[in-house]
């Protein structure tokens, strides 16, 4: 990783006293395990790095307005607690390597009461992250993504970027998956939904979520309860995003998106995320690098409205009924 951080916000341990522990802490892991061909895919590597870059543009602007916040762009007083944990040591093929080394950081972060918001790397990424939750209470994966990821091999690779959400299936400590933005081709055949849908997920797709709208997908998720939060870019419409390796049109708008994750957040208690299958190397103007800043901000905030309401609640003073005294 390069001396930029996400936003511009402190590294992880920078002058940080001991007593400080984030609440937030940014993880990029570039690499995952890859296919024998990986094709673009392997641009993947790239993306923590462009993201942490076209974020520093911003950094300029932490005390301006936020129209999509209606507040300012770093909200809270004091503001949520963020830090940059840096990037997961990896390499292009060390497939088992790099899986045990971001579950490794993952598992390190959630040790220390932090959240963790993985910035990739392919989509065979959040695999070990979603490993390190293991031995924690059962939580719910709310994946954004065109493509159902439910082939259980290719290529003889069973932890690629096709079978992330299978794999997660087979966890014991995910109790229920729900696949939003699902449209067009991909790896997935007629028995692989079946399978997915035999295993208990919810598949929406793109054109089911756009005529029910963000309420009701928000109304499937448990209210308070943990949810990790995979994102694939390409669960997007390429006029959003077009520097994904999988592109497909009919996707979720930015503000379709963005109103899904901050509802997330403020709604449930997010446990950890990741997004995932930027390829900067086919990126316009950056503009795919800030969606995913832009989005990430949008959970920020959430977290923020979620932590403020709670700690809000647990300040009101008990009311203590008197019926019957006397």
């Amino acid at each position: 990783m390069s001396d930029t951080t996400f936003l511009g916000l402190p590294a992880l341990g920078a002058g940080q006293p001991d007593a400080a522990q984030p609440a937030v802490a940014i993880l990029g892991i570039p690499f995952g395990v890859p296919y024998p061909a990986p094709g673009h895919t392997a641009g993947c590597a790239d993306a923590p790095d462009a993201i942490r870059a076209r974020s520093r543009r911003l950094a300029n602007f932490a005390d301006h307005h936020d129209f999509d916040l209606d507040a300012p762009m770093l909200v809270g007083s004091p503001p949520l607690h963020v830090v940059d944990a840096g990037d997961v040591d990896g390499a292009p093929g060390d497939g088992p390597g790099n899986a045990a080394r971001a579950e490794s950081a993952v598992r390190s972060l959630l040790a220390s009461g932090a959240i963790p918001i993985v910035l990739g790397g392919d989509d065979s990424v959040p695999i070990p992250v979603l490993r390190a939750y293991s031995g924690d209470e059962p939580l719910t994966i709310l994946q954004v993504d065109a493509h159902l990821d439910f082939r259980d091999e290719v290529a003889g690779v069973r932890d690629g970027y096709s079978s992330t959400m299978r794999r997660a299936s087979e966890m014991g400590h995910v109790e229920r998956i729900v696949q939003v933005g699902l449209r067009g081709v991909g790896s997935a055949r007629t028995s692989d939904v079946a399978d997915a849908r035999a295993a208990g997920n919810l598949l929406v797709t793109a054109r089911e979520f756009r005529a029910r709208g963000v309420e009701w997908v928000l109304g499937q998720l448990p209210l308070g309860g943990p949810i990790f939060i995979a994102f694939d870019l390409d669960g997007l419409d390429p006029s959003v995003a077009p520097a994904v390796s999988g592109v497909s049109p009919g996707g979720l708008s930015y503000d379709e998106a963005g109103d899904l994750l901050g509802g997330v957040a403020e709604r449930c208690r997010v446990v950890g995320a990741a997004f995932t299958e930027l390829v900067p190397a086919l990126d316009v103007n950056g503009i795919s690098a800030l969606v995913v800043v832009r989005l990430v901000m949008r959970l920020l905030a959430g977290l923020d409205r979620n932590r403020r309401a709670t700690a809000g609640a647990a300040a009101q003073p008990r009311v203590v009924s008197r019926r019957g005294s006397g």
